[in-house]
């Protein structure tokens, strides 16, 4: 029981926690105080969390039922098909790449700070600009990737001890504004909450506004979910991973946001270190230390998210074909994609090196939300319209002609079922069982057929009702009339789709779709549904100029996929196995590779 307890622990406050809570809390509170909220920054950060936590319910689910390094990568697969999962897998690799770059350029700064500046460092960490050029070159940055990368290839649990080790002190540092932050707050009496505008200066809308600044401080959470083969009981620590990092960084981040409003007015805080000058409006310039420790611990747990999810993205989509195969290696030794953590870090701390990716942090959000949109539409797929077959390389045909083999005696007794115009015939126990185990020219009632067809458009349709929705919400200097149709036509599509969804029954294939039992996501379909309409809301506020950056890299994406990924898919040989039968096909082929 005390290992079971151990492993929860460390993987939620690993990954989850480390990668949830990063440095932008240091600086967001700042900006989102003075611009959206003002005392209100609290409700904002419940709200965000709240968000948060509807995509944490759908990745609880589909990481009980398939747990897979390849994360909102491999759901897609299995509910979406190749081409949609290409498209997350590649949005994630962008993700992640930049993400972790732009992560790790922002360390040099922070660190300047216990020097005295950035003029003071020592030349090998200080940032240079190349003569002729005008490359400025970030040394510190690419060491630190470098230096995380080779620690990732050790081992699962040696880099998840040490980054525990840089979340705990993270923590700390939060506790810290917590606990003597709000012992200055009782002494001066919180005078950032008296003030003649009230708790909602900004009103409800700059509440909601803020909600959205403030949801990307949770994005982070979905790393866990990228470690499900190197759990030992993924069914149970998988959901709790998840629940324990959101309602960490939901509760510290709550926290923090009333201390600091409260030690001083909002509009008095300084948007580039809020903290900091919070303090020191107090005298305690000494606190700033702390607080860059805060800081750059952060950003380093941070960086340690994104190396850890990369390659196990990488690794799924060379399993798929979608990659090269040496992407999907693992080390006898330390059970690691060594191979794809080494790629990604070279990639990640070249681009640190060479690189300003500031203007790119945009494009991160992009690969997190699709994520996000996907699994809560892979949810309301695998709960009604659940894929019946699942599909298996041509190398386990032993393997399926081996379990085939044991379900003879027992299919055989189906003979009432046996259609007549099939080429097997039920004396032959061998054709019998293939046939039954393989599901070839098996027949769904005409109720199950119709069913399925309802559930598949309404979810569509529930798709195409949002999208509507969040583009009425966005678009600006439309005329009324339009605004109006458009609420109407989106509102009228996605409330039919609830009710049909609602009022249907859902599928019983999915109690033998994946592994059984585990968390179960509630309030189908409509909590999927609420999530895909933030993440879509969210998802077209990014901007024009990032979606550009986007579509070009999503263009590259499709053409490597046309060339590459399609000509190599494993789909082309599959056989396709019911799905009822999939996991035990999977314990076979396990044993056997033993």
């Amino acid at each position: 029981m005390r290992s079971c307890i151990q492993n929860v622990v460390l993987k939620s406050n690993g990954p989850g926690v480390g990668s949830t809570i990063g440095a932008g809390v240091y600086i967001l509170v700042g900006t989102v105080a003075r611009e959206h909220t003002g005392p209100a920054l609290t409700i904002s950060f419940l709200i965000a969390g709240i968000a948060a936590a509807l995509s944490g319910f759908c990745y609880a689910e589909l990481a009980c039922r398939c747990p897979s390094a390849g994360s909102a990568y491999h759901y897609t697969y299995i509910c979406l098909g190749e081409g949609i999962a290409w498209l997350i897998g590649w949005a994630l690799i962008l993700e992640y790449t930049i993400g972790g770059s732009a992560v790790a350029r922002g360390i040099t700064p922070n660190l300047a700070l216990f020097f005295g500046g950035e003029d003071k460092l020592p030349f090998l960490l200080a940032r240079h600009t190349i003569p002729g050029l005008g490359c400025v070159v970030d040394p510190c940055a690419a060491a630190l990737v470098i230096i995380l990368t080779l620690l990732l290839c050790i081992g699962i649990k040696e880099s998840s001890l040490v980054q525990t080790i840089v979340t705990t002190m993270n923590v700390c540092v939060l506790l810290f504004i917590i606990i003597a932050g709000g012992c200055l707050a009782f002494k001066t009496g919180w005078v950032g909450y008296e003030l003649p505008s009230g708790y909602i200066p900004f009103g409800v809308n700059g509440i909601l506004s803020g909600s959205a600044v403030v949801f990307f401080s949770y994005i982070g959470f979905d790393a866990i979910t990228s470690t499900a083969e190197e759990v030992k009981n993924p069914q149970r620590d998988l959901p709790i991973g998840v629940g324990m990092a959101l309602f960490t960084c939901c509760f510290l981040y709550m926290l923090v946001s009333i201390v600091i409003v409260g030690l001083v007015p909002y509009y008095a805080l300084d948007p580039d270190i809020p903290i900091s000058s919070a303090f020191s409006t107090y005298g305690m310039h000494w606190a700033a230390y702390i607080l860059t420790t805060g800081a750059v611990t952060a950003l380093c747990a941070s960086l340690f998210g994104s190396l850890l999810a990369q390659p196990r993205i990488l690794m799924a989509m060379a399993r798929d074909g979608m990659l090269p195969s040496f992407f999907s290696d693992i080390s006898k030794h330390t059970r690691v994609p060594v191979t794809s953590t080494l790629t990604t870090g070279i990639l990640a701390a070249v681009l640190a090196f060479f690189m300003d990716v500031s203007q790119l942090a945009g494009m991160v959000s992009v690969g997190t939300l699709l994520a996000f949109t996907a699994a809560a539409v892979s949810v309301l797929i695998l709960r009604y319209v659940p894929p019946d077959e699942v599909p298996f390389p041509s190398s386990v045909q032993d393997t399926i002609d081996s379990v085939s083999q044991q379900f003879s005696i027992n299919m055989q007794k189906s003979d009432n079922d046996f259609p007549e115009s099939s080429q097997y015939s039920p004396d032959d126990s061998d054709a019998w069982a293939k046939y039954l185990l393989l599901g070839k020219n098996r027949g769904q009632d005409e109720y199950q057929q119709k069913r399925w067809k309802i559930a598949a458009w309404s979810i569509a349709l529930l798709c195409i009702g949002i999208v509507v929705l969040a583009l009425a919400g966005s678009a600006q200097g439309l005329h009324s009339f339009l605004h109006v149709a458009l609420y109407l036509v989106g509102g009228v599509l996605l409330l039919c789709s609830l009710i049909v969804l609602a009022c249907i029954d859902q599928d019983h294939g999915m109690h033998s779709f994946g592994h059984a039992g585990g968390f179960l996501c509630p309030f189908i379909p409509f909590l999927p549904a609420v999530c895909i309409l933030i993440n879509t809301y969210l998802l077209i506020n990014l901007g024009a100029g990032t979606w550009i950056r986007v579509s070009i890299w999503l263009a590259i994406g499709a053409l490597v996929y046309l060339f590459y990924g399609r000509t190599h898919s494993s789909l082309k040989h599959a056989i396709y196995v019911p799905s009822a039968f999939a996991d035990e096909i999977h314990r076979a082929s396990s044993n056997h590779l033993v």
